[in-house]
């Protein structure tokens, strides 16, 4: 097995099932080989570009490899594009595989196996990495849904910070009935609220059902000639965050031209502190991405109305 330095802080991505998964791994297994129990930290992107990096080792979950991280004692798990290679930090990436799934190598190796936890790994890793064609590709998606719907610490909290009690929560008939009645309705509207950013990106209205799948049906549907179908959703109140999909690679590199990240197909960007409304967001994401011609923009009654 190899030896890990001692940790004082877990960092993980707060946004989805796979930061949750791999981040309650990291800090099982750092339990486990230094017999205390390290913090976890968990962030979303924005927040996570602004947080100093001053300890001197951390275990990094779920965030590309970048050269803020390139430090000694710290050692990053992931799965995503990394902007550099390591020189300092210890770097365990598989582009393959989801970061829960690269995390439990670590705790497989440390002895800290189970048969639950097997079975939830590999939900998670046919979620993140949206193995469609997978038979279990919807239940996955019903758990993924729990730290969408309810959020990371709300489920952590309910959890008792134990994984295992994830598997058959009540909480996954709740997300399969929404599932199963909401998502038929929500693509069906959806398909006929689609905005132009640029010739390659369309903004997609959404106003119920699980917004990846209804996305992710687009798509594969072609019921739009856009390469890249945009969402938006308010985090806070001050806050604005665009989510990109794609089929063929073409998300990732969107959302580098607005300051964001992720996988070549799954990405997103917070946008400015200026963006306060819908509207606000649309002349943005135009300006970023069409810049040599800008239309006003039109009323936008319905997203506006999921958001303000």
């Amino acid at each position: 097995m190899e030896r890990f330095p001692q940790p004082s802080v877990i960092l993980t991505h707060e946004s989805d099932l796979d930061g949750f998964v791999s981040g309650l791994l990291l800090q099982r297994l750092a339990t486990h080989l230094f017999q205390q129990t390290p913090r976890i930290e968990a962030y979303h992107n924005h927040n996570w570009r602004q947080r100093p990096m001053n300890e001197k080792c951390a275990w990094v979950s779920d965030f590309s490899f970048e050269s803020r991280l390139d430090r000694p004692s710290w050692v990053i798990f992931d799965h995503h594009l990394a902007e550099s290679s390591p020189k300092k930090a210890t770097l365990i990436h598989d582009a393959n595989r989801s970061a829960g799934s690269i995390c439990y190598d670590a705790c497989r190796d440390a002895g800290l196996a189970s048969p639950e936890l097997d079975r939830l790994v590999q939900l998670n890793n046919v979620a993140d990495m949206f193995l469609n064609k997978d038979p279990e590709f919807l239940l996955a998606v019903d758990y993924a849904g729990l730290i969408k719907s309810y959020g990371f610490w709300n489920i952590h909290t309910l959890l008792g910070g134990k994984l295992e009690n994830i598997l058959n929560h009540p909480l996954l008939e709740v997300m399969s009935i929404k599932r199963r009645i909401e998502d038929p309705l929500g693509f069906d509207w959806s398909r006929q609220h689609v905005r132009e950013i640029s010739p390659t990106v369309g903004l997609v209205n959404t106003v119920i059902g699980n917004t990846n799948l209804i996305i992710h049906q687009m798509l594969d549907a072609e019921t739009t000639p856009y390469k890249v179908l945009a969402t938006l959703y308010r985090k806070s109140a001050n806050t604005h965050v665009v989510s990109l999909r794609s089929r063929n690679g073409e998300a990732l590199e969107v959302a580098g031209k607005l300051q964001g990240g992720g996988h070549p197909n799954a990405s997103g960007a917070t946008l400015p502190k200026s963006v306060q409304t819908a509207a606000d967001a649309l002349v943005y994401l135009q300006q970023v991405l069409q810049p040599v011609s800008v239309l006003p923009p039109e009323p936008l009654n319905p997203l506006e109305s999921a958001f303000d």
